[in-house]
């Protein structure tokens, strides 16, 4: 059976960019607008409620964009390994793992380093550690033939696995039954933004939204620029459309899969930053299992 190929280049923008988006939105509110009504219930007030409770209030407003911080990150990280056409299933593991990087720098430093530097340190744990979890399926999909999916997806249950071990038997805040770590230093952490805006004068409800908001959508430019105006965009881009033709153009695969699967990794990471930086201030058990898996899907 021959496959049929469609020139993305003789669609209008607006079609794949506009409508592509509202028709997406419009089935998918159908759909659920259907099981509302088989449940009993309005599927037109339960639109209107869940419209005003994202979107209709200042607080209300501020927790979807902190729970879009998350998705943003996971999002990232599963789009850039999509472009070389692997499919990273690993954000949850990553992102998990990152935050470990993120707690191991703050426990470390955080009583001998000013805060603002230990918080950069920390994001940058959470960045390196990440990477580290999407190496290994990289590497494995790339020397060993190991498919992405089953071994990313493997890896989310050994890092729940490791960090129940550390947060129970190394890392656990001494003299307590709970699984998690001291609070960090006074200082450590991104300021959260109602906090922020009082500072300007600005009366804003309490929410968890915080600096890690400004974080993603910086990260998301980086991400453009690399994948749309950079020679390692344009080979990822290539060995996605077709391996054989990247081989025959000199991209190394190999050593391109493991690259993307420790940017893609990375990117999970950062999801720690969000949580850990922006509300808990402190790493326990389970906080980071949930928060970018539904990317994933």
């Amino acid at each position: 059976m021959s496959n049929i190929v469609v020139d993305k280049s003789k669609v209008p923008w607006w079609v794949s960019n506009v409508i592509v988006p509202l028709v997406n939105l419009t089935l998918a509110l159908l759909v659920s607008g259907l099981f509302v009504f088989i449940a009993g219930e309005n599927p037109i007030e339960a639109v209107k409620l869940i419209i005003y409770g994202s979107f209709g209030y200042i607080q209300g407003f501020a927790y979807t964009l902190y729970y879009t911080t998350n998705f943003i990150f996971t999002g990232l990280a599963v789009a850039l390994a999509f472009h070389a056409r692997l499919f990273n299933i690993g954000g949850e593991g990553q992102a998990y793992v990152g935050g470990l990087g993120v707690g191991l720098v703050c426990l470390i430093f955080d009583q001998h380093v000013v805060g603002f530097l230990v918080t950069i340190l920390a994001i940058l744990g959470s960045v390196i550690f990440g990477a580290i979890w999407g190496i290994i399926p990289g590497y494995l999909q790339a020397k060993r033939g190991s498919h992405i999916v089953i071994t990313t997806i493997m890896f989310n249950f050994i890092a729940a696995a490791l960090m129940v071990y550390l947060l129970v038997n190394v890392i656990i805040e001494p003299g307590q039954m709970s699984p998690e770590t001291r609070d960090f230093a006074s200082g450590v952490g991104l300021v959260q933004i109602h906090i922020l805006a009082k500072y300007l004068g600005l009366e804003m409800a309490m929410s968890p939204l915080n600096l890690s908001f400004i974080v993603a959508l910086t990260v998301s430019v980086g991400f453009w620029f690399l994948v749309w105006r950079t020679k390692f965009g344009y080979e990822v881009r290539s060995l996605g459309h077709s391996e054989t033709a990247a081989i025959y153009a000199g991209i190394k695969v190999s050593s391109t899969i493991i690259i993307v699967m420790a940017i893609s990794g990375g990117l999970a990471g950062l999801v720690a930053i969000n949580e850990l930086l922006g509300v808990h201030n402190k790493l326990l058990l389970g906080c980071l299992l949930y928060t970018s898996d539904a990317a994933d899907e």
